[in-house]
């Protein structure tokens, strides 16, 4: 019986919404020949044919069935745009934005501000309160006057303002004829660019590159400071020998080669204008080679950071001379290739 009883029901809903879906899709059609016998090309719609479509659009599933003088896209655009008028119409109610700050209460906050250059914020805010004026932090925050700080110095400032007493070191490596790795350590002065020390070895160690040290500054040459990266060849020996020479470390970023940009650059000119050139044979080459390149460098190689001076000042040559010393210079750039 229950059963029979639901069918009886759905039969009847199914009739009473087909008989509304009839009227609706009659509407519809009605209203659209209306529009269309308006006259012109194209159908000139009002505010009221859009909000009949609309509500067609939420009431009736088959709207889009019947419609013709439109896209379905169309009516849709026009619900989004009532929404959005909707919204707008509400938002623009009353006076929009934060009320007006007095004058004066403008002129006061910056006033504190200059008189107490170490407040803050918040604690204008806070002496404001006591003088019954309610503001927002971010409103104390817009009419406050900041102090001008001098900028703190950057890391090329720190290489600028100590380049006399600034010295780096660091490996690079290079590869033999017979597949050997050789270290070659270099120790470089930064107010010339000169070569202070270079060493070539197969096993590097704290143990010796701390006696490289001692080996490039003898007595009280040491410089102040001492510029390096964090690789792991700076164990306790290294810097427990560089601390009793008085020598300060600065330590790079990690993987921020160009933190220590003169030796970086110094290492590159090597490979570039003397070790790409040849194919070494030994470690004595390999000293050999190192040797003449920095001769070259020292004496020969201009420099535009010093002005397109060498390392040791280069006199100034008669044409003659300048023409002699350049092949030579050449030759040696090449490493004799």
């Amino acid at each position: 019986m229950r059963a029979v009883l639901v069918a009886l029901v759905v039969a009847l809903v199914s009739v009473l919404r087909s008989r509304v879906s009839l009227h609706l899709e009659v509407l519809a059609l009605r209203h659209q020949l209306a529009v269309l016998q308006g006259g012109g090309r194209r159908p000139r719609l009002k505010p009221g044919d859009r909000l009949l479509w609309v509500c067609l659009s939420r009431a009736w599933s088959g709207w889009q069935d019947v419609l013709v003088f439109v896209k379905p896209s169309t009516v849709i655009s026009w619900q989004r745009k009532r929404f959005r008028d909707h919204w707008t119409r509400l938002s623009r109610r009353g006076s929009p934005g934060r009320p007006p700050i007095a004058k004066e209460v403008r002129d006061l906050i910056r006033k504190m501000s200059r008189a107490n250059p170490s407040w803050g914020s918040p604690r204008i805010r806070s002496e404001l309160l006591k003088l019954g004026i309610d503001l927002a932090k971010s409103t104390v925050e817009k009419y406050r006057v900041r102090p001008r700080k001098p900028p703190s110095p950057a890391w090329r400032a720190f290489l600028a303002n100590h380049v006399g007493e600034l010295v780096s070191l660091d490996f690079f490596t290079v590869s033999t004829v017979r597949f050997d790795v050789l270290f070659v350590l270099i120790i470089l002065a930064h107010d010339r660019r000169r070569v202070v020390h270079f060493r070539i070895t197969e096993h590097p160690t704290a143990r010796w590159t701390a006696q490289q040290v001692v080996e490039a500054f003898p007595w009280d040459t040491a410089p102040r400071f001492l510029l390096r990266d964090r690789d792991g060849i700076y164990g306790a020996d290294f810097r427990g020998r560089v601390k009793s020479m008085g020598i300060e470390e600065v330590v790079i970023a990690a993987r921020s080669p160009w933190q220590s940009p003169y030796v970086e650059r110094m290492i590159g000119s090597i490979r570039r204008e003397c070790l790409d050139n040849v194919v070494v044979l030994s470690e004595r080459h390999l000293r050999w080679i190192l040797k003449d390149y920095f001769s070259h460098y020292h004496r020969w190689r201009c420099h535009q950071s010093l002005e397109m001076d060498c390392p040791e000042t280069r006199p100034v040559q008669p044409p003659d001379r300048a023409r002699q010393e350049r092949m030579k210079a050449t030759q040696m750039a090449t490493c004799g290739v």
